[in-house]
């Protein structure tokens, strides 16, 4: 599913965040400036966006239900919930990322496959990758 919020819906998309994404993890990375672990990653849960003088460039948010992707392009945000029942073998395309963020633990991102004819494979059905979702951090080792 996929929601546009215009350059005039910037104020909702911010307010959206901070009230409707309670009980996820994740993070947000502005438009002027570095991640900050302290402000911008949420390893716990609860997500708070402040511009802070910038705007949301990208972020990613899951909980154990879904995953959503924030994208700026242009003028416009674009919003993609993905639902992780709908991944096939989610435990298996998880990989882990590390982060350049001091202290953050590993990103956990699933791949999303889906079969196809392949005209360059004789016209048999393989598998493509069709997109990348976050579903969040590695736990933290004690």
């Amino acid at each position: 599913m996929k929601k546009i919020y215009e350059n005039k819906d910037r104020d909702r998309l911010i307010e959206d965040i901070n009230e409707e994404l309670q009980n996820y993890q994740g993070y947000i990375q502005y438009s002027n400036r570095a991640i900050s672990k302290k402000d911008d990653i949420f390893i716990k849960d609860n997500p708070k966006a402040d511009e802070k003088g910038g705007f949301i460039y990208e972020a990613h948010f899951c909980n154990d239900e879904q995953s959503i992707s924030i994208k700026q392009i242009n003028d416009s945000w674009i919003v993609s919930t993905t639902q992780l029942s709908e991944i096939d073998n989610i435990e298996k395309d998880i990989q882990s990322y590390i982060s350049d963020i001091k202290d953050c633990p590993k990103i956990k991102m699933a791949q999303i496959w889906e079969e196809e004819v392949d005209e360059f494979c004789d016209g048999m059905s393989v598998k493509k990758l069709k997109k990348v979702v976050f579903v969040g951090f590695e736990k933290e080792k004690k």
